[in-house]
């Protein structure tokens, strides 16, 4: 079993000496790269761009530079998602996005974590399990997002917040380690 076959069955693998994985985070932070020394007013090159590193998206969508990214083909965007500047999304696992995201600045979504075990850490195994985001989220600034957290439809979580466990529908959540508030409701 290759290390990319390990990676997308969520098992620990190697992605630092794997070299179909490398030349893949190179092409596509190569890209990155491109994409964020991109003139804000040539929105022709940036879309041009943005459409080479995410492979799934909708029609319309918008991400503030700069932008960073592992893998790029791992990404999929819902229509009318906005990110303001300096997202990262580590897609070493897939990283899913409903319709009507909205993205603060210098959030971060890490599908990829480390073993706790100190010498398969060493060794530069890690494992990737993927986040999803409903439709109609808001993020505030300075957001992380840590590996296999889904958040539900219509939820709101507030800036700062490090988001360890699922998040369900409609409701507000916030602080470290993120937690519901309450539920959003009609008085709202």
């Amino acid at each position: 079993m290759t290390e990319k076959e390990k990676c997308a069955q969520g098992l620990l693998y190697n992605a630092n000496y794997d070299q179909e994985l490398i030349d893949e985070r190179v092409k596509c932070k190569d890209l990155c790269h491109e994409y964020n020394q991109t003139k804000n007013s040539d929105t022709e090159k940036r879309n041009e761009l943005i459409k080479q590193i995410i492979k799934h998206s909708k029609e319309q969508f918008l991400i503030e530079q700069p932008f960073w990214c592992d893998y790029g083909y791992n990404i999929e965007l819902g229509e009318n998602f906005y990110a303001n500047h300096n997202l990262v999304i580590l897609d070493c696992a897939k990283v899913s996005f409903g319709d009507n995201v909205f993205v603060g600045p210098n959030c971060s979504f890490y599908t990829a974590g480390h073993p706790i075990n100190a010498i398969q850490r060493n060794e530069g195994l890690e494992y990737a399990h993927p986040i999803s985001v409903g439709d109609n989220v808001w993020f505030g600034g300075n957001v992380v997002v840590l590996p296999g957290v889904s958040i539900g439809n219509n939820s709101i979580i507030g800036a700062g917040s490090v988001v360890t466990k699922d998040i369900p529908d409609n409701v507000i959540a916030f602080g470290n380690p993120c937690k519901v508030l309450r539920e959003i409701t009609e008085n709202d």
